[in-house]
C-alpha cells in the first residue's frame, strides 16, 4: 500500500520517523519535515521511501554512488552540521534516561577516508563472484568498487583481493572477508572457506604485489611482513583477531581526550587495555598497569613496551573484567583509571570504581547506552561528570565514540 507521510524526527538507527494515527513509521533515508511518498510494509511500523515530494533544505547529496542500495550508511543525505548534531544527541538523550542532565560537546568530526579497517562479503552469484557489503536490509552482497569513509589504499586493492581471494572460495556460496590498514601493508582474513594449504602458498607473491602483509585463511596464514601499529612512540604487532580504533583520525582525538583527562596522576590503569592505545601514550609521562583479558593483546603490549624507549614502567595482567573487576582496594594504588570495554560496557568494573578513592576516571565507549548506565553507577558512588565529548569515530552510521571524564 502506498501513502503519503510526513517525516517528524530521526530515530536512533537513523531512519525518519513519521507519526501516524496508528502510530510510528520508520522510513529510511527520509529527513525531518520531508513529505514523503511511501510503500507500507506488512507490520504497519516500517515503509520504503518511493518518491520525496517536498525536501528537507538539509537534504544534501550523498557522498557515495552506493548509497541507499549498500547497507554500510544510513545518513550522507544529511548536511554535515545537522549530522553532527544528530550524534551529539545520541549522547544527551542516552545520558538523560539516566538522570544524567550534563553538558555535552559539539560532537568532533573525522575526514573521509580515514576508516583503516572494514569487513567485506565474498559471494558467489552464478557464474561471478561479488566482493563488497551487504545491501540494506538484506542478506544479498552489492558489489563495491569504492566507498568514500574507507583508507584509499584499501579501497584501491578491492579489484585485486576480489582476484585473489576468489579461488579460495571453492564450493562455499560465501565468505567473509576483513581487511585492516597497517603500517606495513594490508592484513587480510578470509573465514568461511578451506583452501588447501598449496593453494593459500600460491598467493604470496600476488599477495606481495598489492602490499598484503598477511593473509589468513582458517588456520593457514601466509605471513610476508609481520602486521605492525604505530600507538604512541610504540611499534606493536598486531595479533589476529586483535581489537582496532576503527580510525587514526579518531584515535588521535580519544588519546589526547584521554590524557587529558588523567592530568598529571603519577600511576594509571589502564582497563580493556587491549594492545595499548592509551597506555603507551599515558606511558609517556605516568607509570601504567594494563589489564586485558586476551592474551595475544597482552604479549604485544608486553613486548613492545620493552622495545620501546624513553616509557614510564608499563606493566599488563591478564584479567576478565567482566567476571573479576579489579576490587575498590586493589584500585587504592591508581591515580586515575581508563576504562574502554565492549559494547556491553563495564557495570561490574563501573561498582567496584564508584567504590573506591580514585581522583580522576576516563570513560571510554562506542555505547552511548551503556556508557550512560556506568557513569550513573560512578555518580551515585560520589564521581562528578566533568567533561562528555563525542566522536564521529564511526562516519554516518548510528554509532557515536565517547569520552567522559570524571573527578572526585
Amino acid at each position: 500500500m502506498t501513502v503519503e507521510l510526513t517525516v517528524d524526527r530521526l530515530g536512533a538507527q537513523g531512519d525518519g520517523i513519521a507519526e501516524t494515527a496508528d502510530g510510528p513509521v520508520f522510513v529510511p533515508f527520509t529527513l525531518p519535515g520531508e513529505r514523503i511518498r511511501a510503500e507500507m510494509a506488512p507490520d504497519g511500523k516500517h515503509a520504503d521511501c518511493v518518491e520525496v515530494l517536498e525536501a528537507s533544505p538539509n537534504r544534501v547529496e550523498p557522498v557515495c554512488p552506493h548509497f541507499g542500495q549498500c547497507g554500510g550508511c544510513t545518513l550522507q543525505h544529511l548536511d554535515t552540521p545537522s549530522y553532527l548534531a544528530w550524534k551529539r544527541d545520541l549522547v544527551v538523550t542516552a545520558l538523560r534516561s539516566r538522570g544524567l542532565d550534563v553538558p555535552v560537546e559539539p560532537a568532533r568530526a573525522v575526514p573521509l577516508g580515514s576508516r583503516r579497517r572494514a569487513t567485506f562479503s565474498l559471494e558467489r552469484r552464478d557464474k561471478d563472484v561479488v566482493l563488497g557489503y551487504r545491501r540494506a536490509r538484506s542478506h544479498d552482497t552489492i558489489g563495491i568498487d569504492t566507498c568514500p569513509i574507507l583508507s584509499p589504499r584499501i579501497v584501491s586493492a578491492l579489484p585485486a583481493l576480489k582476484a585473489m581471494l576468489t579461488p579460495l572460495l571453492g564450493g562455499a556460496p560465501e565468505a567473509r572477508v576483513a581487511v585492516t590498514e597497517t603500517e606495513t601493508g594490508l592484513d587480510v582474513a578470509i573465514e568461511g572457506v578451506r583452501p588447501l594449504e598449496t593453494a593459500l602458498g600460491k598467493l604470496a607473491g600476488a599477495a606481495e604485489a598489492h602490499g598484503i602483509a598477511r593473509l589468513t585463511a582458517g588456520s593457514e596464514i601466509v605471513m610476508l611482513a609481520p602486521p605492525m601499529l604505530q600507538l604512541g612512540r610504540a611499534q606493536v604487532r598486531l595479533p589476529a583477531d586483535s581489537f582496532l580504533q576503527a580510525s587514526p583520525a579518531a584515535e588521535a582525538e580519544m588519546v589526547a581526550l584521554v590524557r587529558e583527562g588523567v592530568g598529571k596522576g603519577k600511576r594509571v590503569a589502564d582497563l580493556f587495555c587491549g594492545l595499548g592505545t592509551f597506555s603507551f601514550a599515558l606511558a609517556e609521562r605516568a607509570q601504567v598497569d594494563g589489564y586485558e583479558s586476551n592474551a595475544e593483546a597482552l604479549a604485544a603490549l608486553s613486548d613492545a613496551a620493552r622495545h620501546t624507549p624513553k616509557l614510564k614502567p608499563m606493566r599488563g595482567y591478564r584479567r576478565d573484567l567482566f567476571r573479576d573487576p579489579l576490587g575498590w582496594q586493589e584500585l587504592k594504588p591508581y591515580d586515575a583509571v581508563v576504562f574502554d570495554p565492549p559494547r556491553a560496557g563495564a557495570a561490574a568494573q563501573a561498582e567496584q570504581l564508584a567504590k573506591s578513592k580514585v581522583k580522576r576516571v576516563v570513560a571510554v565507549s562506542c555505547n552511548p547506552g551503556t556508557l550512560a548506565r556506568d557513569l550513573r553507577l560512578l555518580v551515585d558512588g560520589g564521581y562528578r561528570i566533568t567533561r562528555v565529548v563525542p566522536i564521529d569515530q564511526f562516519l554516518y552510521s548510528s554509532h557515536v565514540e565517547v569520552v567522559a571524564h570524571l573527578e572526585r
